[in-house]
């Protein structure tokens, strides 16, 4: 079992700049990926970033250029730098893992961006 623990979301002006921390703890000996969801209140959740145990990145078309994201060596923790926020990046943002095939959520962080 593979439990996930976020921090960092808030309150930003747009433009601004906000740094998500998700923290993975438990029995994965193996991690396959880890990443970044969001969903906005009535919709679907959407792939925001991900990055892969070998360090391949994928992101949304939204968020290219803005967004960066990372992993420690350990494979234990996963980052996601953002900038140049916008209204439209207000939503949760969910942690994933993905540990030999099997997907683990994290509770979310709320992000606001609001003048």
């Amino acid at each position: 079992q593979v439990q996930l623990v976020e921090s960092g979301g808030g309150l930003v002006q747009p433009g601004g700049s906000l740094r998500l921390s998700c923290a993975a703890s438990g029995s994965c000996f193996s991690v396959n990926a880890m990443g970044w969801y969001r969903q906005a209140p009535g919709k679907q959740r959407d792939l925001v970033a991900v990055i892969s145990s070998g360090g391949t990145t994928n992101y949304a078309d939204s968020v290219k250029g803005r967004f960066t994201i990372s992993m420690d060596n350990a494979k234990s923790r996963v980052y996601l730098q953002m900038t140049s926020l916008k209204s439209e990046d207000t939503t949760v943002y969910q942690c994933y893992l993905r540990c030999l095939g099997k997907e683990y959520w994290g509770q979310g962080t709320q992000v606001t961006v609001s003048s």
